[in-house]
């Protein structure tokens, strides 16, 4: 369900949401289509209730979400998948950590698939594979890796948090040459913004660069003390971001904030709010 602009300017109170919303006109302005949930952003009640949880997510309008945390790896994943279906709800792509992909990559690829996702990501790096010596064999290892996954007809990307962009290996930063020593037809990027901008980076020349290489966005705020914020409620300009060219591609969005205050769904259906109303 739409909401009117000047309800979401009313209700975030100006600037924030001028910033977001952006200057599109109406004719020419695009939509969010289906706003996504990344489900980490819920974790704990997903965790003790996952399909009560799932439930309050569809009612918000969420039309996607993403697994990732809240234990859903040791889940009844054909539960899961009954649950998405009931309430039309899609997981294009779910969050596998690098070493079940590493060293179960067979029940990886069945909980995937099992949830419908078309597409892995791999969502972090624990600290010993963020030193020179540790980064290196996990990067001559991701385009092995996609190629495994295309081979059982699911797609890979890689999610960024900050240290990619201020952690070097061989004089460059980590992020650098995760861009040029992984093959673009295999290795595409789930980006998100706000560890990115937390980092300082640039994210229109980040957007350019990676261009159709861009899987998904995180869409997370961050205020002006660099916490993270509701959808709207922060200082990224999410509009005129996603109005780039190199964003063009882009058929998913996931709303996630890690440090979601309890009980959560209020945070949540904000963020839902603010992304289905933005224009672009």
């Amino acid at each position: 369900m739409m909401i009117d602009r000047r309800r979401v300017l009313t209700g975030l109170g100006g600037t924030a949401a001028l910033a977001m919303l952006g200057g599109a006109s109406g004719a020419q302005a695009k939509q969010v289509g289906a706003v996504g949930l990344q489900l980490y952003t819920v974790r704990d009640v997903f965790e003790k209730d996952p399909v009560g949880t799932l439930e309050q997510i569809a009612r918000i309008g969420y039309r996607e979400v993403e697994f990732g945390g809240g234990g859903y790896d040791t889940m009844d994943h054909a539960m899961l998948r009954r649950a998405l279906d009931r309430l039309r709800l899609k997981a294009p792509s779910v969050h596998i950590p690098y070493t079940m992909l590493a060293d179960r990559f067979d029940a990886a690829v069945a909980m995937a698939k099992a949830l419908g996702a078309d597409t892995v990501i791999l969502p972090w790096l624990p600290e010993e594979q963020r030193t020179e010596t540790g980064f290196e064999p996990v990067l001559q290892n991701l385009n092995p890796l996609a190629t495994r996954l295309r081979a059982a007809g699911l797609g890979f990307a890689y999610h960024n948090h900050d240290f990619e962009f201020t952690s070097h290996s061989k004089g460059a930063r980590l992020f650098d040459r995760l861009v040029a020593e992984t093959n673009p037809a295999l290795v595409r990027f789930e980006l998100d913004l706000y560890w990115a901008a937390h980092a300082g980076v640039d994210l229109p020349g980040l957007v350019k660069r990676l261009g159709s290489r861009l899987y998904s966005f995180h869409v997370k705020d961050m205020r002006a003390d660099r916490s993270m914020a509701a959808v709207g409620t922060g200082t990224i300009n999410f509009a005129s971001l996603f109005r780039l060219p190199g964003a063009a591609g882009v058929r998913h969005f996931f709303v996630e904030n890690d440090q979601a205050p309890a009980p959560y769904f209020p945070d949540i259906t904000t963020s839902y709010r603010n992304l289905a109303a933005l224009r672009f």
